[in-house]
C-alpha cells in the first residue's frame, strides 16, 4: 500500500502535537473546560494507534528485507530459534 512505519511515527508525533494544540484552543473557545478536555484526549487517543502500526510495519518491513536479500539466512536464523526453544518448532505448510 506504500503505507511505511516512518509515516506512522510521524502521524503519531502529529497526533501529540495536535492533541495539545486542539485542548488549548478548545480550551479558549468552549465554556466547558470539560468539553475541552475531551477534545484533546479524543485527539491523543490517536497517538498510541499509530505507534503500534508503525512498530508493526517497521518488524514486516524488516522481515519482508531480511527473506528477499537472504532467504539462506532466514532459514538458519529459524533453525537457532528452533534449537532455543527445544526444537518446538512448527513446520511451514
Amino acid at each position: 500500500m506504500g503505507i511505511r512505519s516512518g509515516m506512522m511515527y510521524t502521524a503519531g508525533i502529529i497526533s501529540v502535537g495536535a492533541s495539545f494544540a486542539s485542548w488549548v484552543l478548545s480550551k479558549e473557545v468552549e465554556q466547558d473546560i470539560a468539553r475541552a478536555d475531551r477534545w484533546g484526549l479524543f485527539i491523543g487517543e490517536w497517538a498510541p494507534t499509530f505507534f503500534a502500526m508503525g512498530v508493526a510495519l517497521r518488524i514486516e518491513e524488516t522481515r519482508s528485507e531480511l527473506i528477499a536479500g537472504h532467504p539462506e539466512e532466514e532459514m538458519r536464523r529459524e533453525e537457532r530459534m528452533g534449537r532455543r526453544m527445544g526444537g518446538r518448532m512448527t513446520e511451514r505448510v
